[in-house]
């Protein structure tokens, strides 16, 4: 289920290109607005029980859109290929002049699985199952997820005037630097009016069951939690399921009980 576009526009003619870690591209200084991106966390869906030896797996697709002012670019750079993970930048597109990069934006790594095998941003989607009407206690069960390869690899229904920045087709198709282990730098990205999302069960996506008892659980899936990516808005970063978990002859089942995809209180 894809929720409504609703976009939260903030005054950036006001705060210009002063992003703290901001350096011009192209030789001239920055100028005009800066184009951020809006990543807009979907909603938990497919959700299916699986049992992997003893562990049994609540998996979920997860998916993540970008329908902001701008692009997402992710830019990842090593000095050589002794350093495991590369450090990640932020390229931001201005409505006039250069573009402009901003550092320590998260780090990449090269993943192989059975899934895949190729460099994933870390930590840009989490998920994790809590008990409902906690406020900020602790999740019960956190995911385990390597990361994403950002691509355009869904297209957002919504017209130009819901969404004027979008982009006809696709921009980022990359298999995000697959079977190239050695690599010093590589891009990755989002476009406007474009999502990335990965299937239930598919590297990371699920959550093990084995520990919780019987009752109400809040699965929260949560981008951008560090805030390290720069965006237009963050109100719109988590969607939450409420979800009724019981035990029968030593199986889990999963009841959907509401759907909350603007927050990550769904109420009890």
């Amino acid at each position: 289920m894809t929720r409504p576009i609703a976009r939260v526009l903030p005054a950036l003619a006001a705060i210009g290109v002063m992003i703290p870690g901001a350096i011009a591209l192209g030789g001239g200084p920055p100028a005009g607005v800066p184009l951020l991106p809006d990543l807009d966390q979907e909603m938990p869906t497919e959700l299916v029980i699986t049992q992997a030896g003893k562990q049994w797996r609540l998996g979920f697709r997860s998916a993540v859109r970008n329908i902001g002012d701008g692009p997402l670019i992710i830019d990842g750079r090593r000095p050589n290929p002794s350093e495991r993970t590369m450090a990640a930048s932020q390229i931001i597109v201005n409505s006039e002049g250069p573009r402009t990069e901003v550092s320590d934006a998260g780090r990449l790594r090269y993943v192989r699985s059975p899934d895949h095998q190729h460099w994933h941003l870390l930590r840009f989607d989490r998920y994790e199952l809590r008990r409902p009407g906690g406020g900020d206690s602790e999740p019960l069960v956190r995911d385990r997820k390597s990361g994403f390869c950002l691509g355009d690899r869904y297209e957002v229904t919504a017209t130009k005037e819901q969404l004027p920045a979008k982009v006809r087709e696709a921009v980022y198709r990359s298999r995000c630097g697959l079977e190239q282990p050695g690599l010093l730098g590589i891009r990755e990205g989002i476009s406007v009016g474009w999502g990335d999302d990965y299937s239930a069960n598919l590297e990371g996506q699920y959550l093990p069951l084995n520990r919780l008892r019987n009752g109400r659980y809040l699965l929260v899936h949560r981008v951008n939690s560090d805030r390290r990516i720069r965006e237009s808005s963050y109100e719109n970063n988590a969607s939450s399921s409420l979800l009724r978990l019981r035990w029968r002859r030593g199986e889990p089942r999963i009841r959907v009980l509401r759907v909350c995809p603007t927050s990550e209180r769904c109420p009890a």
